[in-house]
């Protein structure tokens, strides 16, 4: 197991996938999904659970399903809810978005969560190791897949929450229409002020109506380079 990290003091612990280590993305979704009202959430392609456990940890009337490929990293899901008292109100499966149909009913969950890998196939070069290079590049799950698996998983109604390249945003915005996804709220993320985005946090709800909400940018760090305020209130820093 790798080494523990602990995300603010009196926070979660947490136990990362040698294969898909913690980002600041995955921390950065959490914080940008609203979760009150959802009862039941599906986070696709779960790796080691940190969404599900940043959900679970901010919202107690939610219960989390993780789908994730790699049974190795299922466990350490389980694992990890386990070691945060969690797991009475978490599930973490081994198995492939690609086959959701067959795993869920259709309408089943009002929230689906997704950090995906980022780069299509052919668009660079990928980690000999397959579970690195699934992290990251498009082998065993495309854009197309895990907008098709929230298409179906979700309620009319229901919010699917992901973060994504910002290179990819009008595929994204495709690929979520074309699967009755409407997308509602968009954040983009700046490594500091001026500089261009690293990153987009999208919210699309299933039949919703057209009418997109553009957030302000969510800056990392101030012209110092310091943490920026709004980072260390998602880090919980100083309280």
């Amino acid at each position: 197991m790798t080494k523990e990290s602990v995300l603010w003091p009196g926070g979660p612990v947490f136990w990362p996938d040698a294969s898909a280590p913690l980002g600041t993305d995955s921390v950065l979704l959490a914080d940008f999904v609203r979760p009150a009202g959802a009862k039941r959430g599906i986070d696709l392609g779960c790796a080691s659970g940190i969404l599900s456990l940043l959900l679970l940890w901010r919202a107690p009337a939610l219960r989390m399903t993780g789908l994730e490929l790699r049974e190795d990293a299922a466990a350490l899901a389980r694992e990890n809810m386990a070691r945060n008292g969690l797991a009475p109100r978490s599930e973490m499966l081994a198995g492939d978005i690609r086959a959701h149909r067959s795993l869920f009913g259709t309408g089943s969950f009002d929230l689906a969560v997704a950090n995906p890998p980022y780069f299509p196939l052919g668009s660079g070069a990928l980690s000999p190791d397959p579970a690195r290079a699934a992290a990251r590049g498009e082998t065993d799950c495309t854009l197309q897949d895990l907008c098709a698996a929230a298409g179906y998983l979700l309620r009319t109604g229901g919010s699917f929450c992901l973060v994504h390249r910002p290179e990819r945003l009008s595929e994204l915005f495709v690929c979520l229409s074309a699967h009755a996804l409407e997308p509602k709220r968009l954040r983009l993320v700046c490594p500091r002020e001026g500089s261009a985005p690293s990153l987009v946090l999208v919210e699309a709800r299933r039949g919703g109506k057209p009418g997109l909400q553009i957030e302000p940018t969510l800056t990392l760090t101030d012209p110092d380079g310091s943490e920026s305020a709004e980072v260390k209130r998602i880090y919980h820093r100083g309280e």
